[in-house]
């Protein structure tokens, strides 16, 4: 079988046989006020962290959601636009759209505000969206591109480019290595499946959204995912993954390059009360503004004795001088 084809198989099997804790991180899904997750869809919280972002999901946004599990996120997607085909589930896998769609009846038995008719489950797969051009706002995918080698992951990207409405947004949750994979462990279809040996490095998983055209990636989360160690996966050393949460906006990528924003800031430090560089950029005496990673170079560059930049914090969310 090809690696596609041993993890729709694998996921098939988890579909009819949930396992507890496959892919999660430690912690328990996100909670909202009146929203009573079933039990059966929290054991198949095959996630590797969250892609529902409140700040995102304002206006009744029409969401694409590819690969939708035991129907978890696209149940909290639909708590916040609450209409009928608001929300749209693509999946390969029969045996998952079948067990999300008795999930999401029995989240209608247990939650007085919702309608198993808020969310459209459809057959279809990331490299072919069922779903015109330029057509919805969100597009969300947890712990599932992470899979796909690179040149399929491109294609699924390009995928997500082409029916996203001008401005619209990509919500992802994915492994990242803080090294490049080996390569005989890249080659084991099961840990691909297992979202294990697929994850790409920071910097080439932000360069794929880029290429693709994205503009604008803002950093929501990045924490320990899972630990690779050296003894049973044959490794020089131990190879920690990362689970990263991310935004990337459909707008042009500026002529000096894209906006990534990680959680820096500028903070001028002068005797002015306002420092303004002259691109775009005015920082108030000792207040920290969030810039991008791009600017964050430029203004330390510029005046470093008068301009201090802080680390990435890795958790953005908005705002700044960027």
């Amino acid at each position: 079988m090809t690696y596609l084809e041993t993890a729709a198989q694998f996921y098939s099997d988890v579909a009819e046989t949930p396992q507890i804790g496959l892919c999660c991180v430690q912690s328990s899904p996100l909670q909202l006020p009146g929203l009573k997750i079933p039990e059966q869809m929290q054991e198949m919280n095959y996630g590797c962290g969250t892609t529902v972002h409140a700040a995102e999901l304002v206006g009744n946004p029409v969401v694409l959601y590819v690969g939708v599990g035991g129907g978890l996120e696209a149940l909290q997607f639909a708590y916040f636009s609450r209409q009928k085909g608001a929300v749209i589930a693509v999946d390969p896998v029969p045996a998952m759209r079948e067990a999300a769609a008795r999930n999401l009846q029995v989240a209608a038995q247990e939650n007085d505000w919702f309608d198993a008719s808020f969310v459209e489950i459809r057959e279809g797969d990331a490299f072919a969206l069922p779903v015109p051009d330029a057509s919805v706002d969100v597009v969300a995918q947890n712990c599932l591109f992470n899979i796909f080698e690179p040149a399929d992951l491109a294609k699924a990207l390009k995928e997500t480019y082409r029916v996203l409405k001008p401005g619209g947004r990509l919500l992802m949750s994915d492994p990242i290595a803080t090294r490049p994979i080996p390569q005989h462990l890249k080659e084991d279809q099961r840990l691909r499946a297992l979202c294990l040996s697929g994850a790409l490095t920071y910097a080439e998983y932000v360069q794929h959204l880029v290429d693709v055209g994205f503009g604008q990636v803002e950093v929501r989360a990045r924490r320990p995912y899972r630990l690779l160690d050296k003894y049973n996966y044959q490794l020089d050393a131990d190879l920690l993954l990362e689970s990263l949460d991310s935004v990337s906006f459909k707008v042009p990528v500026p002529d000096d390059g894209a906006c990534i924003f990680t959680g820096k800031t500028a903070i001028y430090t002068g005797k002015e009360e306002l420092f303004d560089d002259g691109a775009g950029h005015v920082l108030q005496r000792g207040v920290p503004a969030a810039v991008c990673d791009k600017t964050a170079g430029k203004l330390g560059g510029l005046m470093p004795d008068k301009v201090l930049i802080t680390d990435s914090t890795w958790h953005y969310n908005g705002g700044g001088c960027c």
